[in-house]
């Protein structure tokens, strides 16, 4: 178990276990196999590895109100991303990982998920409703080159004609355009684009293995040109940190042609308040109980509020001037007052070929 500082590739600056499900504690067999590399005054490079995961469905059910779907698919857990404030973190102390490193470096991946797909939407009772991907982790990370598991689950879904999401902050979105084109045309996709900062250094240390900002808009032209219907979601808005950039975001999101605008403020569940604060005292220590001051001012006085109603905007002077911000200067960029309904089609949605339905 790694609880040095963290290496500059990648994103958490600690690797502590979680306590909070009370799982034995191991202790890897290698460990001492790292410290050959202190003859050398230079820490090992972190390799990412992934386990193969069989689960027995793929498609995830919620009824929080504070999202505008029921149902997702995660083709993977963890995240080779490593953006230090993802609040899917803590899923890995389930599996009695940390969320921290291990979460970035020690990924699953679901390669059964699109035949897993097929089986679920070839049931009889099921209803089509837009299927969102990238909800926990990005269906888009740095794996998806090889695994090519989300891939698999679009062409499920176009051949189904069956309407879906997608949230990610990477332009490898790009290298499914042809499946996403052809379903835009039947108004089956839309495409959430995250931008958190148009700083590369700031984005550097906040989200290591993420696409860069300039390449993620430039994702948003060339999505937008394709016709596919693409937004731009500042998540999270980190005061004192990336806040000053909201004016030129919005902009920048209209140049590229997104059709909207939205923002989460920086959310800190379980783990990820401690690791964000030791990425704090990492990077910004000149600033950081500034930034925890604001966050806590935000939350009801605490790191995270997970209240429905209120996870998602937070409270107080700085979430209403957060709020007032955002509406004037999406005004500026010519986007409407609110966010464009997104009313995907689910009536062209048909089983998968080979359905029991079809025989007969």
């Amino acid at each position: 178990m790694d609880t040095g500082k963290t290496r500059a590739t990648r994103g958490a600056t600690q690797n502590a276990a979680s306590t909070r499900f009370n799982l034995p504690q191991t202790q890897a067999d290698g460990d001492w196999l790292d410290a050959r590399a202190d003859v050398d005054g230079a820490p090992p490079p972190i390799r990412t590895t992934v386990t193969v995961e069989h689960p027995r469905t793929i498609i995830t059910r919620n009824q929080s109100p504070d999202v505008p779907f029921d149902r997702s698919i995660n083709a993977y857990r963890g995240c080779e991303h490593g953006c230090v404030y993802c609040f899917a973190r803590p899923s890995h102390a389930f599996h009695d990982l940390s969320p921290g490193l291990d979460f970035e470096t020690k990924l699953f991946a679901k390669p059964d998920a699109a035949v897993l797909l097929r089986a679920e939407l070839t049931k009889p009772g099921y209803a089509s409703a837009p299927i969102a991907l990238g909800t926990n982790t990005d269906p888009y990370q740095p794996v998806e080159r090889e695994w090519r598991i989300t891939r698999g689950i679009l062409e499920v879904l176009a051949e189904c004609d069956h309407p879906l999401v997608i949230t990610t902050k990477s332009d490898r979105v790009l290298r499914d355009l042809d499946l996403l084109a052809a379903m835009a045309r039947k108004n089956l996709v839309a495409v959430a684009m995250s931008v958190t900062s148009l700083d590369p250094r700031i984005a550097m240390t906040l989200e290591p293995r993420a696409t860069t900002p300039e390449r993620r808009l430039s994702a948003v032209r060339a999505l937008t040109d394709a016709g596919v219907p693409t937004y731009v979601n500042m998540a999270p808005v980190i005061p004192a940190i990336t806040d000053s950039e909201v004016e030129a975001i919005v902009a920048r999101a209209a140049a590229a042609g997104a059709l909207g605008v939205s923002y989460i403020p920086v959310r800190l569940p379980w783990e990820v308040a401690p690791l964000f604060r030791a990425w704090l005292d990492e990077h910004y220590p000149d600033r950081a109980a500034k930034v925890m001051a604001i966050i806590q001012s935000l939350r009801g006085g605490k790191d995270n509020d997970p209240r429905f109603g209120m996870r998602m905007k937070g409270q107080g002077p700085w979430a209403e001037l957060l709020k007032t911000r955002f509406r004037i200067a999406r005004s500026k960029a010519g986007f409407p007052d609110r966010r464009r309904e997104l009313h995907l089609r689910c009536d062209l949605f048909r089983r998968p070929a080979g359905a029991q339905g079809e025989l007969f």
